[in-house]
């Protein structure tokens, strides 16, 4: 859901082609309220929006002061909620942070390239959606569970907020390839560490 919610034209390629719809012109928001946000209602949201927010509920309205369209959701008591670009650029963003998602900013030189581009995603997902569902999240809760210097086990790691597993995933990587390298260099037949990007080496430095 998350990775569908912070989708752009990019990583729909084929699908949108499919509709008559060019994926390098549809901005982010369009596809976000034209096609990927209606389908989730609240109580799919409730683990990342909480109770209120339901985008199954959204109108899309015409904005005049803003002159863009806007989603709306009314509630009984007459107040509303109001989702523009700026919104939902800053929900993506955090969405995007707390799972540690890059935006896809592939983008074709040509419209060969780009007919490339949609035809090699259309067969990659035909090779793969006969293919049981598999946890995103599994794998890396068994590596960190069994990774020196994580400090949770099999049971207190669930109880950690999304944002600081993934946040340890990453870190326990940065520092294990630091003390490769490291080892490596120190060794007198390995890297030479002079050659190597400091931050690469500051494993208490920012992650990527």
């Amino acid at each position: 859901m998350v990775h569908t919610l912070c989708a752009v034209g990019a990583d729909l390629k084929w699908q949108l082609h499919d509709i008559g719809i060019d994926y390098t012109t549809i901005s982010d928001f369009e596809l976000f309220y034209s096609i990927l946000a209606g389908k989730y209602t609240v109580d799919d949201t409730r683990i990342l929006f909480g109770d209120v927010l339901d985008f199954s509920r959204m109108e899309l309205l015409y904005h005049k002061g803003l002159q863009e369209y806007v989603m709306v959701q009314r509630f009984e008591d007459g107040a509303d909620l109001q989702i523009d670009k700026y919104l939902y650029a800053s929900i993506v963003g955090v969405l995007r942070q707390m799972h540690r998602l890059k935006r896809n900013d592939e983008l074709p030189g040509n419209e060969m390239t780009r007919q490339i581009l949609i035809d090699d995603a259309r067969d990659e997902y035909e090779a793969n959606k006969d293919r049981a569902v598999r946890s995103c999240l599994l794998p890396l809760i068994s590596t960190m569970v069994n990774s020196e210097g994580f400090k949770r086990d099999d049971t207190t790691v669930f109880q950690m907020k999304i944002r600081a597993f993934m946040d340890s995933v990453a870190r326990i990587s940065k520092i294990k390839n630091a003390e490769l390298l490291l080892q490596s260099g120190y060794s007198g037949f390995g890297v030479n560490l002079a050659k190597i990007d400091k931050n690469v080496l500051n494993y208490m430095g920012e992650l990527d």
